[in-house]
């Protein structure tokens, strides 16, 4: 029973603080973002910092373990909605020199929503409003450095 609670401190559990180096990289493996020539980040896995299906794949794991992780667009930025593709009128913009694929941030209720600009009709511009990541399988790639489990009993 000793055996079984020291063998789940080593590996990452929820509530684990874990210390790891990353990168978020598109199947073609363009690099997203990475931290592999920065200081490690440190969180608490369930804290909500990292999406479901990144900290789904971190469980289990143990110090050293060094993973390339692929992630599917529902368990990563979502799937592409068509929904969140809205026709708003030119006269909305201040600028004359709207572009397709410029970003312009949209109040929304208490903050801003980023949209990029798709398609530009007479007098309306279609913005989508969809995290520029959804729709895509995403592939994760961890180092995992440190993991500091709170005492199970």
């Amino acid at each position: 029973f000793q055996e079984r609670i020291l063998e789940m401190r080593e590996r990452i559990q929820d509530g684990s603080q874990v210390t790891m180096h990353f990168s978020l990289m598109l199947e073609d493996q363009t690099v997203i973002d990475t931290n592999f020539d920065k200081e490690p980040v440190c969180f608490f896995i369930g804290d909500g910092n990292l999406l479901p299906g990144f900290e789904k794949a971190l469980i289990g794991m143990q110090v050293n373990h060094e993973e390339i992780i692929e992630v599917e667009p529902q368990e990563a930025f979502g799937q592409h909605n068509k929904h969140n593709i809205q026709k708003l009128n030119i006269a909305n913009f201040d600028d004359d020199k709207i572009e397709i694929g410029s970003v312009y941030s949209f109040e929304n209720g208490g903050g801003e929503l980023p949209g990029v600009i798709v398609e530009i009709r007479e007098d309306q511009v279609y913005v989508d409003f969809n995290h520029p990541l959804a729709g895509k399988t995403i592939l994760f790639k961890v180092s995992i450095l440190k993991i500091k489990n709170e005492d199970l009993g």
